[in-house]
């Protein structure tokens, strides 16, 4: 079954923004990671059931994670885009007992989306 599905990627000047949404289950971990070719599966954004909040450094300032309950729906703002976002950006959750932060790791997270394809151009 399809738990989580991504949409709102696309192609975007360098200093451009997207918006990403994530339909699904609210789960106690979600995030967003992202996969560049050649490169390993890596943390983007996270927030816990108890909304802390954290970013990989790189997107610190840039990106913004949130959440609305209401349309089951998991948001990543991007704004200030650079050619090094460039990756397929995906949803996860995680149903754990944590409540006040989560793992901003790959082998932690078990329910990933497909995935959208951010593309910055320089």
């Amino acid at each position: 079954q399809v738990q989580l599905v991504e949409s709102g990627g696309g192609s975007v000047q360098a200093d451009g923004s997207l918006r990403l949404s994530c339909v699904g289950p609210k789960y106690s971990c979600m995030a967003w990671f992202r996969q560049a070719p050649g490169k390993e599966r890596e943390g983007v954004a996270y927030i816990s059931i108890g909304n802390t909040i954290d970013y990989e450094d790189s997107v610190k300032g840039r990106f913004t994670i949130s959440r609305d309950s209401d349309k089951n729906t998991l948001y990543l703002e991007m704004r200030s885009l650079k050619p090094e976002d460039t990756a397929i950006y995906y949803c996860a959750g995680q149903p754990t007992d944590l409540t006040w932060w989560c793992p901003l790791d790959r082998s932690f997270y078990t329910i990933w989306g497909q995935g959208t394809q951010v593309t910055v151009s320089s």
